[in-house]
């Protein structure tokens, strides 16, 4: 009796006799398998969780495998970024754990990658890590648009020609621009992140005109964006999409950064078909396009066109060979996750914090006062819908607590720019209530104004909760009633002493918000993105999260509260308003 679990392998087993070569034939086709956003699940167990989970790189090389399997396969394997950070495990490979060669490097010569594009997240591990990397991967990381200042040359691989049955696929490598906007100096310095709708110009010129290759696929760290946008609106962080109207001469383009699955067709500007595909996130899916060549001479091929497939891994048994090749980096994982850190009394939901002040978003607040010595402190919930249990907290906990390997900053902003902060936020928050009728959180509606039903959890909010800034230091209302830039008035600082819009205060805030991460700074408080760094006082040396378990090391056991140094208006409104939109989020 054939396994259901391994069924759908076999109909990967089908799918690779579809794709295969007959030596005969006229026609090549060659495969393409892109993963992307796989953010470290690098193994089927989530060491967050303590359990196992449904879909990693295991199962991945399983279908790899397969597809490998048959004869003059013509397979290239492709990651589209963001593989470094994510979980326990990147932080435990990059950081933590000693060994002659990364983590990430072993299980990526391993799944034999022809090439990756670096990803943003891939930058936040630090120059040490990519560096290091860089040399040790078995493939070229590309990177075209980011330039090293020193040389005015690309400080990873432009492109790489990969050749299958004499057939020549170039592919070229670009990533978000964005960067400098998200990271603080430290972690990018030396480099320059150029626009990816000019660099795919001269690139895809120079590929054409020196390499002459049979196809040409974009592998670009970016979501699909506008396909049409104004001038101002470069550098565009998602430009996928407009590069596929755009820049004339790509048989192919993969898109990644925003974790949307998409196999699409875009017409480009000479009238051509695009195909754009996305494989979305966290190693959940295969994007599979096969490319069809007809044999024109003996060394010459003409692309006749190309297909995709999105395979899902989530009912894909994990590979034995790679399960085993890597079982004692998976235990120390684990044991590295289990340590002891201290002591919680109560529980802590960090869905509270979308409706008011709350201990899970508090505690931060709290922890970033006491290692700043700020005035005011700002902060956003990280997690959005976690709860950390009362009892042992563990090394993985804090990756519920705070995902990201985010800096601290101490900042200098005055009053007014501290209130224009808030006001940016609540409005990414909160709806303008019209009645007590209406919606308290700013929900995603479709074109005739409604909340659909089919959406739930993160989904259903019109925006990310890690943008939703509340501040601890000062005592505030929020009155959702008022319009957008009208809402949040200042009381006091929390100690009872007056605010003074004029005054200069040091705020204490996470680097991603503080390198104009989410634009408060910017569209918000108006100060311009150059003039960012210039207010940074006060940086640590390490991440916010390596503090906050210092912090629970030093006090043993923590009761958690909420500083109630703010209040949403009208109250009424609010709790009922709460209660409308609860059911959206489970």
């Amino acid at each position: 009796m054939i396994s259901k679990r391994l069924f759908p392998a076999l109909l990967l087993f089908v799918l690779a006799a579809v794709f295969s070569v007959s030596a005969a034939a006229r026609d090549v086709k060659v495969q393409v398998a892109v993963t992307a956003d796989v953010h470290a699940r690098l193994f089927p167990y989530d060491f967050v969780a303590n359990r196992p989970a449904a879909t990693s790189l295991a199962n991945v090389h399983y279908m790899l495998q397969v597809l490998r399997s048959r004869e003059h396969h013509n397979l290239i394997l492709l990651d589209n970024g963001d593989m470094l950070q994510g979980t326990p495990a990147a932080y435990y490979a990059n950081f933590v754990q000693e060994a002659e060669k990364n983590l990430f490097s072993r299980v990526m010569n391993f799944m034999r990658y022809d090439a990756a594009t670096v990803g943003n997240h891939d930058i936040e591990a630090g120059p040490a890590v990519y560096k290091r990397l860089k040399d040790e991967f078995d493939f070229p990381w590309l990177g075209a648009n980011v330039v090293d200042v020193s040389t005015g040359k690309p400080y990873f691989t432009p492109y790489v020609i990969i050749e299958r049955q004499r057939i020549r696929i170039a592919v070229l490598g670009l990533t978000t621009p964005s960067v400098p906007q998200w990271l603080p100096p430290h972690l990018w310095e030396g480099l320059e992140f150029l626009d990816m709708v000019e660099s795919a110009r001269y690139w895809v010129e120079y590929i054409r005109e020196n390499e002459q290759p049979d196809a040409l696929i974009g592998l670009f760290h970016s979501g699909l964006g506008p396909l049409d946008a104004s001038p101002g609106d470069h550098p565009l962080e998602n430009a996928t999409g407009y590069i596929a109207k755009h820049v004339p001469g790509f048989d192919l383009l993969f898109s990644s950064h925003d974790h949307r699955r998409r196999i699409q067709t875009v017409i480009n500007t000479e009238g051509d078909e695009v195909l754009v595909i996305g494989p979305g996130h966290f190693a959940e899916n295969l994007a599979l396009a096969e490319l069809a060549f007809e044999r024109t001479s003996r060394r010459s091929f003409s692309l006749k066109g190309v297909r995709a497939e999105m395979i899902s891994t989530e009912k894909v048994v994990p590979s034995h060979n790679y399960i085993q090749a890597f079982e004692d980096d998976v235990q120390e994982i684990i044991a590295f996750s289990n340590k002891p850190v201290g002591r919680l009394t109560d529980p802590m939901h960090s869905i509270e914090s979308l409706f008011g002040p709350a201990a899970f978003t508090d505690l931060v607040h709290d922890i970033q006062l006491e290692l700043t010595g700020a005035d005011v402190s700002f902060t956003a919930p990280l997690a959005f819908d976690q709860t950390i249990r009362a009892g042992t907290l563990h090394m993985r906990d804090f990756f519920r607590l705070y995902e990201y390997e985010n800096y601290l900053y101490t900042m200098e902003l005055s009053g007014q720019e501290i209130l224009d902060h808030l006001e940016y936020s609540y409005g990414l928050w909160f709806n303008r209530m019209r009645n007590e009728n209406d919606h308290l959180l700013n929900l995603y509606r479709d074109q005739v104004g409604r909340v659909p039903d089919d959406r739930r959890g993160r989904r259903a909010l019109r925006n990310a909760p890690y943008n939703f800034d509340s501040a601890a230091g000062v005592r505030y209302v929020v009155d959702v009633s008022k319009a957008v830039g009208e809402r949040v008035v200042i009381l006091s600082m929390e100690d009872g002493s007056p605010f003074d819009p004029e005054a200069t205060y040091r705020v204490a805030i996470n680097s991603y918000r503080g390198s104009g991460g989410g634009s408060h700074l910017t569209r918000g408080a108006g100060i311009p993105h150059d003039e960012l760094a210039e207010r940074i006082v006060f940086s640590t040396e390490q991440d916010l999260r390596s503090y906050m378990i210092d912090y629970f090391r030093e006090k043993g056991e923590y009761t958690p509260s909420s500083r109630d140094n703010w209040r949403i208006e009208p109250s009424d409104w609010v709790e009922k308003g709460r209660a409308r939109d609860m059911p959206f989020l489970r």
